[in-house]
């Protein structure tokens, strides 16, 4: 029987986020996208994960928010999971200023300027610079926010601004965990998965050139690379 990979997108992304990850594993391990939508905290996204996944065990990665709710589900079934992958992610409560933010991007996006927020405020803190004039990689960012829509957005949004600080689950999670963040990550930047990894007893850091905060499409090769490693060692 195959192991199950659980990937979990990021803020406004879908399964598109790991598309070349999808490809690369789906060959060896029984891979799962699920859609973070319905909820409106992190504690309710997990839960909906955990029992949107019916296998027993699992491994979990996940990218930015998806990272966060992956640390939900350490927290809320630790049993569960064998190894974790977070990338491009953050443990610490949301800060005043970022809720802030939220609350004025809410607004925003509930008066009809979804696309405006999304282009003119999130998207530009994506990717890495040489990243920044890949229009198709842009569109893809683009065209995910807005399938997803405005609900999904505002859930999100509050979800994000209510989570928690995830350090204590971080320091009493023993088994195996892979860091990965982008060495021109604007949002998440390698020092906070530095900071991290101090606290995980058994984690493997690794900073990915050439990528920002999209890591898996920024840069696909390498990160199928890292990964494989990490699942392959015992």
């Amino acid at each position: 029987m195959r192991e199950n990979l659980v990937l979990l997108p990021g803020m406004m992304c879908d399964a598109r986020l790991f598309a070349p990850q999808v490809t690369h594993f789906e060959r060896r391990y029984a891979v799962h996208v699920p859609r973070l939508v319905g909820a409106d905290t992190i504690a309710g996204l997990a839960r909906q994960v955990l029992d949107e996944i019916t296998a027993e065990r699992f491994v979990v990665a996940g990218l930015s928010m998806g990272g966060i709710v992956a640390m939900e589900m350490l927290a809320q079934a630790p049993e569960r999971i064998d190894k974790a992958v977070l990338l491009d992610t953050n443990h610490l409560a949301d800060a005043p200023e970022r809720r802030a933010m939220r609350r004025r991007q809410i607004a925003d996006v509930q008066a009809g300027h979804l696309r405006q927020v999304i282009v003119e405020e999130m998207k530009p803190l994506y990717l890495a610079e040489a990243n920044r004039s890949d229009t198709a990689l842009l569109d893809l960012l683009v065209a995910m926010a807005l399938d997803l829509g405005e609900a999904a957005f505002v859930d999100q949004s509050r979800a994000l601004a209510a989570r928690r600080d995830y350090s204590a689950v971080l320091t009493s999670w023993p088994k195996p965990t892979l860091l990965i963040a982008g060495a021109e990550d604007a949002l998440c930047p390698p020092e906070r998965h530095q900071a991290m990894a101090a606290l995980l007893p058994n984690a493997t850091l690794e900073i990915v050139s050439g990528a920002g905060h999209i890591t898996t499409l920024e840069q696909p090769d390498a990160i199928n690379c890292l990964i494989d490693a990490f699942l392959a060692a015992s």
